[in-house]
């Protein structure tokens, strides 16, 4: 009988040391404390938005013509109203001396014609007096009345002409106007196409034709960034923005809504989204940005303080969350009622009370609840150190 018992005993030895070893080991998993803080609602941009300038043009000319002055360089700043470029025009140069000219010799024949016309009619005056008199007869007086009419019509007519010459001095200004480059705006010029002495082509519209100077005003920027479409309705001109740029990692820039476009862009294999504009509320912190930048927004629908929060993480399908159970070391499932939301962090309107641990590392296998599990502190430490 003591054999057997020792045999017995060696068994259950055995058997407990077999399931010792062979037990399924606790998963270990990052644990987060459900606690008080801030939750906003918010949207964030599709795809990566732009710095633009509120002012910025493509200059053409609108006739094509050899570069023949070119009064700037890129990166160049220039004031409104500045020649920036212009192409040969010898011709109309020509032209507009030459109506000159015609303006110059017409103000003399007019003055010539007028004077003309001035004694004519002091002639036909004197005449009908002696008319009167009886000294001269009825058709002398008459031809003097006519030769005055004569010559005050010449005079009108040359007048005529002196108009005509300026309005063709005009047209050709016009035509000048046509070669040439003017700064609509101050501003700093970002490119230019073509060199001195080479042929510009102007860009007529539908042709991708580059333009021949592309000025920036740079004083005044804002972002333009994409929005989903089941986003639009949420957006409202006036509502506070953060801005964060890849030019300039970990700071974040306040901003507001400027403007929601009133269409749908529907880009080829791409969401259909609606561009909005954002501005800088602070340029100055800032500081110098490039027309350009990539930036990305993120609109603040609604903000609540120190409610009861989780990371939106942790939250699972049909909005159920895992809870460590101390006691137990097992993982219990919990419905949770949410509350205002965004990518980091959710409101938590019941379900959860301040203290209880819930599961963030919900991609690690075999984490569901019933499952056994230790809390990871190496990663948690690591977390919260970052």
């Amino acid at each position: 009988m003591r054999r057997i018992a020792i045999i017995v005993a060696v068994i259950a030895v055995l058997g407990l040391g077999l399931f010792y070893f062979t037990r399924p080991k606790p998963i270990p998993v990052v644990l987060k404390e459900v606690a008080a803080g801030k939750v906003e609602a918010t949207l964030a941009n599709t795809r990566a938005g732009t710095i633009e300038a509120c002012q910025r043009t493509k200059l053409s000319t609108i006739i094509g013509g050899r570069i023949e002055y070119l009064g700037v360089k890129e990166g160049d700043k220039v004031k409104k109203g500045q020649l920036l470029l212009k192409l040969w025009n010898d011709d109309q140069q020509a032209q507009s001396a030459l109506a000159q000219a015609q303006i110059t010799l017409s103000a003399k024949r007019s003055e010539e014609a007028c004077i003309a016309a001035v004694n004519a009619e002091k002639e036909a005056k004197r005449q009908s007096e002696l008319r009167a008199k009886g000294f001269v007869s009825t058709s002398k007086e008459e031809a003097a009345r006519t030769d005055a009419e004569v010559r005050r019509a010449s005079c009108n007519t040359a007048k005529a002409d002196i108009a005509q010459a300026e309005a063709k001095l005009k047209t050709t200004r016009v035509e000048q106007g046509r070669v040439a480059l003017y700064a609509p705006f101050d501003g700093i010029v970002a490119k230019i196409v073509g060199e001195l002495g080479e042929y510009s082509t102007p860009s007529p519209p539908g042709v991708p034709t580059p333009p021949a100077i592309d000025l920036i005003d740079d004083s005044c920027l804002y972002v333009k960034a994409p929005m989903d479409e089941v986003d639009a309705p949420k957006i409202q001109i006036g509502q506070p923005v953060r801005i964060t740029l890849d030019a300039l990692p970990g700071k974040t820039l306040p901003g507001k809504v400027r403007r929601v476009a009133p269409y749908v862009s529907a880009v080829e294999k791409q969401a259909r989204t609606v561009d909005i504009e954002v501005d800088f509320e602070k340029p100055a912190e800032a500081g110098k940005l490039l027309v350009g930048y990539s930036a990305d927004v993120e609109i603040i629908l609604a903000g609540r303080d120190q409610v009861l929060r989780i990371p939106t993480a942790a939250i699972q399908e049909g909005g159920k969350v895992l809870v460590f159970n101390a006691d137990s070391g097992k993982l219990e499932e919990r419905l949770i009622k949410a509350g205002l939301a965004n990518w980091e962090y959710t409101e938590v309107l019941e379900g959860l009370a301040a203290g209880e641990r819930i599961v963030t590392s919900l991609d690690k296998e075999g984490v569901k609840a019933g499952a056994k599990v230790t809390p990871d502190d190496k990663t948690q430490t690591q977390a919260k150190a970052k």
